[in-house]
């Protein structure tokens, strides 16, 4: 009897494991949210928890598809546009077997795009969700998941001096990211920045609405964001009916950024 109830402990433990968001660095940043207008919600929801092995969470108004270092937040509204045109192009997944994936994907009748070697020298593919959500897939079959979150990507004229200003804003280092330089990482998600010779769009109102960040004390954040002068589309507010803190800025491309505080209670 023991060591059955001492599995059960261990399964339930893994489980937890596998949705929590990373460990914060030492400022009490970790990487939040992704979050998604969507015109079928149920539809994600299903494609989130059959394809990325996600986990649904309810909390008063908030639909979020929980999963490792991440959560997808979901929010049942027509988007102006799909994601690709804006300066938020697309976010990313490690995954340990490509073909697999891609194999159950298209059963699915759901679009495979490019296939390709990718920076690191894995093999990629780019496939598209709903609603033109675009979402990059990179094989690494080391990982212990099905599937892990792994990278924002931002493409914009501007790369450098934006990837300046998040290192900046976050207090955190550019590093390389196989052969793309200009990238930098917070716990559990890196960010990569690439050029653009077309202009890109601001994300709110299209699929990829925002990003988010999650913070420890949110509220002293904010104050160390206004001393650095940066200007709050939203200022800091506590949310009990969502469990959240939150506060809301745009970057300087026009990239919306959510930080909250108890995402990582989902």
């Amino acid at each position: 009897m023991r060591v059955i109830t001492g599995l059960i402990l261990i399964l339930l433990t893994m489980g937890t494991a596998q949705a929590q968001l990373a460990v914060p660095n030492e400022a009490g940043l970790t990487y939040g949210h992704v979050h998604l207008n969507v015109s079928d919600i149920e539809l994600h929801k299903r494609l989130w928890v059959d394809h990325f092995g996600g986990t649904v969470v309810q909390k008063g108004s908030l639909t979020a598809v929980r999963m490792r270092n991440m959560a997808v937040i979901l929010t049942e509204r027509v988007p102006t546009g799909g994601s690709q045109g804006t300066v938020m192009d697309h976010f990313g997944f490690k995954v340990r077997n490509i073909a697999t994936f891609l194999a159950k994907w298209r059963a699915e009748g759901l679009p495979v795009g490019r296939e390709f070697i990718g920076a690191e020298g894995q093999r990629n593919a780019y496939i598209m969700m709903p609603d033109d959500v675009y979402v990059e897939l990179q094989e690494d079959q080391m990982l212990d998941l099905e599937v892990e979150p792994y990278h924002i990507h931002f493409f914009t004229a501007e790369y450098e001096s934006l990837l300046q200003w998040y290192t900046q804003l976050l207090n955190i280092e550019a590093r390389p990211r196989g052969s793309i330089e200009s990238t930098t990482n917070v716990p559990g998600m890196n960010l990569s920045f690439g050029n653009a010779r077309e202009e890109r769009l601001p994300t709110k109102g299209r699929s990829i609405d925002h990003i988010g960040f999650e913070v420890d004390d949110l509220e002293a954040f904010c104050k160390l964001l206004e001393e650095k002068g940066i200007a709050f589309d939203v200022a800091y507010r506590d949310i009990p009916s969502i469990g959240l803190k939150t506060a809301f800025i745009t970057d300087p491309t026009g990239v919306y950024i959510e930080f909250t505080e108890g995402l990582d209670e989902y």
